[in-house]
Order: C-alpha cells, then sequence, then structure tokens
C-alpha cells in the first residue's frame, strides 16, 4: 500500500487482518490476536494515512493511562508510522496545554489528539472521526461506550473506533460484543507481519528468534499471545481478580496512611519491591512498584531512595550535571512517609545490602504458602460496600525491564495474577500450591497481606538481632537516623 501526501511517500504492506481493517467500515473494530503480529502497527498506519490523505479530520490515539501510552504506542508511531512526515515537517509535535490536549498537528489542517482514560477531561472534550484505542482489554466497556459518544467530527465519510488486543479471557466485553455482532473482530495472526513471515509462510530470521520467545511460553500465556486464543488459564489461584475491579486510577494516597514496602529478591529473576498505603479502612494500595532484572540490591536501593526523597535545601551548584542525590551537601528529606516496615524475602545476605544501603531495617517476610494466600484471596473479594479490600494502581510500575517484555514474561505484578495458577497434573486433581513461575509480585505482595492479616500485632517488628551496618553520611549510623530527615552525605 502506497499513500503520497505533498511528495511524501508512505509506504506500507498490511496483510490478512491488517489489510482487510483499511477496507471495513463498520462503526466498531477490533483487531485481536497474538503478540507480534502487527496489530497496533496497523491501525496507528490506518490513522496516520487517514490524516493525511483527508484535510481537516480529528483523530484519538488512547489508551487506559496517559504514561502507558507514552511509553509504547507513540513510540511505535513515531519510529515506524510517521517518522518521514515528522522529518519532512508535514506533522508536528504539540505538547498540550490547560485549554488544548497533547496533539500531532499535520500541515493539511488535520488533527491526532492523544491521552489517556485516566484524565478523561483531556480527550472528551472534542469531537473526532476516528478513534484508535491501543490495549483495549484496559478499558471498561463504559470507558469504550464514552469514546463512542465523540465520534461525531463529520468530516471524514465514516466516523469509526478502532481497538488493538492481545486475547484475554474470554467472558471480556471485547469477545462478548464481538460475539454479539456489536463489534467487529479481525483475527490477526504471524503470517500478517511480514516484518516476521514471508510471502511464502517461512519466518524470517527475526521471526524465528521472535517465535522462539512464544513458544517458550506455558500455560495461558502461550494460549494467549502465541496461539491467539480467548482462553482463560485453568486452576486459577486468585480467581476473584477482575482488572475492572481491582485495578484504579492513579491518586497521591495521604500522608496519614500507613505505608509498607515488600520485597521479593531476585536477580535473573526480577527484584520487586511494592510500596503499599493503607487507607483508614485498612484497604491496601499498591501505589507503586520495582519489577526489574538484572540489577544489584544495592542498585535497587539507591533507586528507592530516589523515589521516596527529595532534596529539601539544594548546594546551589551550578554544575549541569549536579545531582542532589548523589550530594554530599545537599539537604535531603523524605517526600512521603516512612515504611511501618519493609517486609522482605529471607534471604540473609540480600536483606543486609538492603538495609545497609536504605539506612532502614527489615522485617523477615512470613513465608507460609497456604494462609498467605487465603489472606489474599480474602483481600479481593468485594466487601458489602462493594469495594474489595486490596487494590493496584495502574502505572505503578516505575520502569518496564525490556528484558522481561522481549521475553513476553509479566512485568508488574497485575500482569502476573491472571496466569497464577495451581499446580496440577493431568488426570489428579490440583495441588494445594502454585506453579513456581512468574511469581514474584504474587510472592511479595502475599508478603504484605500475610503481615497485616495474619499477626496479632499491627505492626511488623523488626527481627531481633544485630542494627544494620552503618551507612555513614555525617549523621551517625543508619539506625540512629531512622525516623529523621536525612542529610548530606556519602550513600544516600
Amino acid at each position: 500500500m502506497t499513500t503520497t501526501s505533498d511528495h511524501l511517500v508512505v509506504r506500507y504492506e498490511p496483510r490478512g487482518a491488517a489489510r482487510a481493517l483499511f477496507t471495513e467500515r463498520s462503526s466498531e473494530v477490533v483487531i485481536a490476536g497474538p503478540a507480534g503480529t502487527g496489530k497496533s502497527l496497523a491501525a496507528l498506519f490506518r490513522v496516520h494515512l487517514a490524516a493525511l490523505s483527508t484535510p481537516g479530520i480529528r483523530c484519538l490515539i488512547v489508551r487506559k493511562t496517559a504514561v502507558s501510552l507514552g511509553a509504547t504506542t507513540l513510540v511505535t508511531f513515531e519510529r515506524k508510522v510517521a517518522a518521514e512526515a515528522l522529518a519532512a515537517g508535514l506533522v508536528r509535535w504539540y505538547g498540550g496545554s490547560t485549554r488544548e490536549a497533547a496533539s500531532y498537528r499535520y500541515s493539511n489542517g488535520s488533527v491526532i489528539v492523544v491521552g489517556g482514560m485516566d484524565r478523561p477531561e483531556r480527550v472528551l472534550s472534542s469531537e473526532f472521526d476516528l478513534v484508535f484505542v491501543d490495549e483495549a482489554t484496559e478499558l471498561t466497556e463504559t470507558d469504550w461506550e464514552t469514546l463512542g459518544t465523540r465520534l461525531r467530527n463529520q468530516v471524514l465519510s465514516w466516523q469509526q473506533q478502532i481497538a488493538a488486543c492481545n486475547p484475554v479471557h474470554p467472558t471480556h466485553w471485547i469477545k462478548q460484543r464481538a460475539d454479539r455482532g456489536a463489534m467487529v473482530m479481525l483475527n490477526s495472526r504471524h503470517r500478517d507481519n511480514p516484518a516476521y513471515v514471508n510471502e511464502d509462510g517461512t519466518l524470517t530470521e527475526a521471526g524465528r528468534d521472535y517465535m522462539a520467545k512464544l513458544d517458550a511460553l506455558t500455560g495461558v500465556r502461550r494460549l494467549r499471545l502465541r496461539d491467539g486464543l480467548w482462553a482463560a488459564a485453568e486452576g486459577l489461584v486468585y480467581e476473584e481478580f477482575d482488572p475492572v475491579v481491582h485495578l484504579v486510577d492513579r491518586f497521591t494516597p495521604p500522608d496519614d496512611w500507613p505505608r509498607w514496602w515488600s520485597v521479593d529478591f531476585g536477580y535473573t529473576n526480577p527484584f520487586v519491591c511494592q510500596f503499599w498505603a493503607e487507607d483508614g479502612d485498612g484497604r491496601l494500595y499498591l501505589y507503586r512498584e520495582i519489577y526489574y532484572s538484572g540489577r544489584l540490591v544495592e542498585d535497587h536501593a539507591r533507586q528507592i531512595l530516589r523515589l521516596v526523597r527529595r532534596c529539601e535545601q539544594c548546594c546551589g551548584s551550578k554544575a549541569a550535571d549536579h545531582d542532589c542525590h548523589d550530594c554530599r551537601k545537599c539537604r535531603l528529606v523524605w517526600a512521603e512517609p516512612r515504611p511501618r516496615a519493609v517486609i522482605c524475602d529471607h534471604d540473609a545476605e540480600d536483606r543486609a545490602t538492603l538495609e545497609r544501603h536504605l539506612g532502614i531495617p527489615t522485617a523477615p517476610a512470613k513465608k507460609t504458602v497456604t494462609d498467605g494466600i487465603q489472606a489474599a484471596q480474602a483481600r479481593f473479594r468485594v466487601a458489602g460496600d462493594r469495594r474489595p479490600r486490596l487494590l493496584i494502581m495502574r502505572d505503578a510500575l516505575v520502569e518496564r525491564d525490556p528484558k522481561l517484555e522481549e521475553a513476553k514474561r509479566p512485568c508488574c505484578t497485575a500482569e502476573e495474577i491472571p496466569g497464577y495458577v495451581w499446580q496440577s497434573s493431568p488426570g489428579k486433581p490440583p495441588k494445594e500450591a502454585p506453579v513456581k513461575e512468574n511469581d514474584h509480585g504474587a510472592d511479595a505482595m502475599r508478603y504484605v497481606v500475610a503481615a497485616r492479616d495474619l499477626v496479632g500485632s499491627s505492626v511488623v517488628r523488626s527481627p531481633a538481632r544485630a542494627r544494620p551496618t552503618e551507612a555513614r553520611t555525617g549523621r551517625g549510623s543508619a539506625a540512629a537516623r531512622y525516623g529523621r530527615p536525612v542529610t548530606g552525605g556519602g550513600k544516600r
């Protein structure tokens, strides 16, 4: 497919479902299939080429959160879809203002607005001809229907909502909406992606590498991401988990909410540090999460301190590379409440390292699995007030691990839970133990729930052992500083 606009030639080779997307005129269409079939790329090209060829249209590219959109979809758009147009000056980026949402502005008067449903007032205050929702399974059906009310710009001869997604469980609203005929579903397959599959059906070199990663997947993740099936995991540990119910939009927890940190150590497997806030009714909110492999504990500790502290009094350095967190003269203070406890996996060496670099004592987790899972299951259940007692904020993840993402492994706790299952053997009842795979966030979550619900005291107390090794900062030992603002000094 070749499109020419103002002396710009755009070439794109759509196949299968991607090609069908360019001729589909239904008001609602979803392109769904396994990972790596080019679904998002096809939808982005669809919107871009429409904006190039039809002056004055208004389009919207949206995800559940603006942060996730900027880190994923818009990177693909700028690098693989609109790169030539941006370089030629036919498209320019507008960063937005208090009055207007961020957008790509075309020289012919067309506009592509970008945003997240976590800030609906930014994306719903205008009218559009085309709306593209990436990772559409993150949205609720209400979100989708609300976006449909904005399709009334009437410059393009047809108005359309486009969704792209990997399959999830078969009862998801997208699958049900398509099954009852309210939405057209285009089933994308790996043969649709020319980067991975040649015209004769053989794999390209990149395709062989990519398919090897998908072939290594197991369980429900393989069924969905490799085979493209709308499949439910058998023997789910947390059957009560529902993203619509348990994932909430980001907000800043009040300072009077107690904080708890839970840590599951790892290097080859991801290191997980979860930051929890507890409201006045005892609900736990996961508001921040580190989930990253290939880093030392001391490096994670430095990142943790950067996340929770700020410079209250800068030394006034004019150096361009000045970093208050590494400066011995700057005064650092906590930007949020200190944790009541840091609840850790039992690795003694890793705990000692974490304590030394954080300057905070840790507590060993209660690691009995069955009662910990039962306590977490109880928190996932919706209570009498129609709310669960454990919730996860969208975009809690500090940064995505590219190695985990490339391997199609979970990159955060919310991505682990739908595939966290009980051990089982064919013809035998499930064992009362979960599969020990992709469970690092689930373990850390279990630690904090056990600490809150399976002990008599409301505070998890530090182990009866020696104080942490001193971390010199000019203010004495780490233990002496605990509970007071931290000022200047070396490893902080």
